[in-house]
């Protein structure tokens, strides 16, 4: 069959393919080939799909319903992989291995989860609920001698960026200050050294057959718990900004959050700060102006 990207996987690849990158147009021979060494049956390409790899539902030579997940190398689809092996199926799809493994094609191949059924789909409150649950499992000691970026050094590139979009977006220059000294303060303290999911919302948690929810599509970073969970207070960030009371639902969510899962309500209010305005500053950056003005606008109530 056609491996076909999905668009929205090729516009959201488009917004940040450095230059001569042609992952995208090799894709469907690399597709082919994943697909003939792992000898597995295609069902279909998944629609919309992730906006970071191409994910294809497949069925195992024993029949076994599958996954197989592909990812640019800028994706860190090996951080990903060693992730998953070490969670082992705790709070997270459960990695298949296979002979095809060792082949450096990036691929994954993995359990079968409903790929259409998230806890977004849950009224907000139970779907914080069972996020937050998720998360809490997957908060473990890193393997020894990992390879994993940490905290710090994630968001030093990301602030690197910020800092030299702030010259060229002057409107969104005093949060990008306000979030840079909240992230020099946050790692004043002692650093945290906890394996987190590294970009966890609601849409990464799928329903499954083994367990009710199951996470997906890591992006792993060792660091404190707050870091993680700041991704998910904003949660469905267009309905807060269009409720009156946004404000005040965004600061009941961050003391709801850190005291179920036990972080610090101000060191999470801090990274939230920082991850929403990095991720808008990045959003205006790529020319997605809509998305910016949701995210500062989020952030301008921290």
């Amino acid at each position: 069959m056609a491996f076909e990207p999905p668009p929205r996987l090729v516009r959201a690849l488009g917004e940040a393919a450095p230059a001569g990158d042609d992952w995208l147009a090799q894709l469907p021979t690399v597709a082919e080939r994943a697909v003939a060494r792992r000898e597995l049956t295609v069902e279909r390409v998944q629609v919309p799909g992730g906006r970071s790899s191409l994910v294809v539902l497949v069925r195992r030579p024993d029949g076994t319903p599958a996954v197989l997940k592909l990812a640019p190398p800028r994706a860190r689809p090996e951080g990903e992989r060693a992730a998953l092996a070490h969670w082992a199926g705790l709070g997270a799809v459960q990695l298949l291995r296979t002979d095809g493994d060792d082949a450096g094609d990036g691929a994954l191949l993995l359990e079968r989860l409903h790929p259409d059924v998230s806890v977004r789909s849950l009224p907000e409150a139970k779907a914080l609920l069972e996020a937050a649950g998720t998360l809490r499992r997957l908060w473990v000691e890193p393997p020894a001698g990992h390879v994993f970026e940490t905290v710090a050094e994630r968001t030093g590139r990301q602030a690197a960026a910020m800092r030299a979009s702030a010259g060229t977006e002057p409107e969104a220059a005093p949060l990008v200050e306000s979030a840079l000294a909240a992230r020099e303060e946050l790692l004043a303290a002692p650093p945290g050294h906890l394996l987190l999911h590294g970009t966890f919302r609601q849409s990464k948690v799928l329903a499954g057959e083994r367990m009710p929810w199951l996470a997906v599509g890591p992006d792993p970073v060792v660091g404190e718990g707050a870091f993680d969970l700041a991704r998910l207070v904003r949660d469905r960030v267009e309905d807060l900004i269009a409720a009156p009371s946004g404000p005040s639902i965004t600061r009941r969510r961050i003391k709801r959050l850190a005291e179920s899962l036990e972080v610090d309500q101000e060191r999470l209010r801090g990274w939230t700060l920082f991850r929403a305005v990095e991720s808008g500053v990045r959003a205006l950056r790529v020319g997605r102006p809509k998305d910016a003005e949701l995210l500062l606008e989020f952030a301008g109530w921290l």
